[in-house]
């Protein structure tokens, strides 16, 4: 246990690293969900509040949990791509040559991909307060917010890692990320509420993972009524997509290839 624990900390370190000296991935999760917190809750935050709910409706509250998911969906880029390299870039051979904790390649990425994205959401946290996002949640509440944003932050992580274990080529690896950074945050209730949706695009929001999670964290952080169920099922869809995730990454990487 001691080696496993000390080459997966190698492992991780590695990633850090790699972090440290090509930034402009990290930078470019790290900036897009605060671009689109002033975009949304600053430049047409009026407009979305007036049409909402007017001066009884908070946008910027209503607008921050969401953000949050889009934090960690934008997190996802970079396991994806940086599994792929070594996948495609021969260093996975070479890792194998020698004797080391076979999954602790994956879990540094892994872990290495938590860490930036956990201080992505303490970014975006500090620039919501900053335009005026307030909590009235308790401590107790925070930290239930807090393990469950960390809970699907590695769920969702180890899902990338998966498909960019299946990518040929880092670009593949980055187009294939696609849906899990655009189409599921988008296509939620991270915008706009669920009632304010057309019938189809509401229906597949509601039954989409993304959506339980984010209203889960509404009524952890902002105290909003929540649907029966909703912070159960936000944690079965944790559940279920590590468990997929890790299965599936660790069944592609244990085959040797990329694709």
């Amino acid at each position: 246990m001691s080696y496993a624990l000390q080459d997966t900390a190698t492992m991780l370190r590695r990633n850090l690293r790699h972090a440290q000296r090509y930034p402009g991935i990290s930078l470019g999760t790290l900036a897009t969900p605060v671009v689109m917190l002033l975009l949304f809750g600053v430049v047409f935050g009026k407009t979305f509040k007036a049409g909402l709910g007017g001066d009884g409706f908070d946008y910027i509250d209503f607008l921050v949990p969401g953000l949050l998911l889009v934090t960690v969906a934008s997190g996802t880029m970079s396991p994806a791509i940086g599994v792929c390299m070594d996948m495609t870039e021969g260093i996975v051979a070479r890792f194998r040559t020698m004797a080391i904790f076979r999954p602790a390649v994956l879990a540094g990425h892994v872990l290495g991909s938590v860490v930036q994205t956990v201080a992505g959401l303490a970014l975006m946290i500090g620039f919501g307060l900053l335009i005026g996002f307030r909590s009235n949640g308790s401590v107790l509440d925070w930290i239930l917010a807090i393990g469950l944003l960390i809970a699907w932050t590695f769920a969702l992580t180890w899902f990338a890692v998966a498909l960019g274990l299946i990518s040929k080529t880092p670009e593949g690896a980055s187009n294939i990320i696609l849906p899990i950074n655009l189409v599921f945050p988008f296509l939620s209730s991270t915008f706009v509420p669920l009632d304010s949706l057309p019938a189809g695009l509401r229906w597949f929001a509601e039954y989409q993972p993304f959506t339980p999670v984010i209203e889960t964290l509404r009524h952890l952080l902002l105290g909003t009524p929540s649907a029966a169920g909703n912070g159960w099922l936000a944690m079965a869809w944790c559940v279920a997509v590590g468990i997929v995730g890790y299965a599936w990454a660790q069944k592609s990487y244990n085959k040797g290839t990329a694709a």
